[in-house]
């Protein structure tokens, strides 16, 4: 093997180490996030719970090679999740969303608990509020999530919101969902309408 490829192959073993080092550590917050929650079914009640979950993303956030340049890779069509890690136990699993210009989430509550931290980039979350009469999301409020940007939330309709990429650049985001990996496409987001005006309709 002559020196510059393996100085290639030696950059590229490091990088993965610390990579494997960086999910290490963010799991192993997570983790204890759950310590001292009773609250098996719904941990998202617990305030420790909440607040161990808010730290580890914020710590998240210093540690360049928790998320790869691999999982950095956007989709032309819409968002794109990297999946990160996944809890043996099957409580969380942690993912990369990647975020092209004019991409956006449909609006949802979720079905679990969830946070979720910006990166790279800006978001805008649109927040909503649900009209029993007309069923449907009604919105409340946007504002800007810009690059250490923090949030977490209980499942359930009192936390409706969509996330969109507004800018001229690329988005990165990291999210951690309380279910297991195998249920990340149908078990997270409950998609909802937006309001329908009954006025203009009838």
């Amino acid at each position: 093997m002559n020196a510059p490829a393996e100085l290639a192959l030696l950059s590229t073993v490091h990088a993965a180490e610390q990579h494997a080092a960086a999910v290490a550590r963010f799991t192993a917050a997570l983790d204890a996030a759950f310590d001292g929650c009773a609250m098996p079914g719904d941990p998202s009640r617990c305030a420790r719970f909440a607040r161990g979950m808010r730290a580890a993303l914020t710590r998240a956030l210093a540690d360049p090679a928790l998320v790869t340049r691999a999982q950095r890779e956007g989709s032309a069509d819409t968002y794109r999740r990297h999946v990160i890690a996944a809890d043996s136990r099957g409580r969380y699993t942690v993912a990369a969303l990647v975020w092209q210009p004019g991409h956006a989430s449909p609006i949802h509550a979720h079905h679990t608990w969830c946070g979720y931290a910006v990166l790279d980039g800006t978001l805008t979350e649109t927040l909503y509020a649900w009209d029993d009469a007309r069923q449907g999301a009604d919105v409340v409020r946007s504002h800007p999530r810009a690059s250490g940007a923090v949030s977490f939330g209980g499942r359930g309709r009192a936390g409706i919101h969509r996330l969109s990429n507004g800018s001229d650049v690329q988005a990165v985001s990291l999210h951690v969902y309380g279910v297991a990996v195998d249920h990340i496409a149908t078990q997270v987001n409950n998609v909802l309408p937006l309001v329908r005006n009954t006025a203009l309709a009838s």
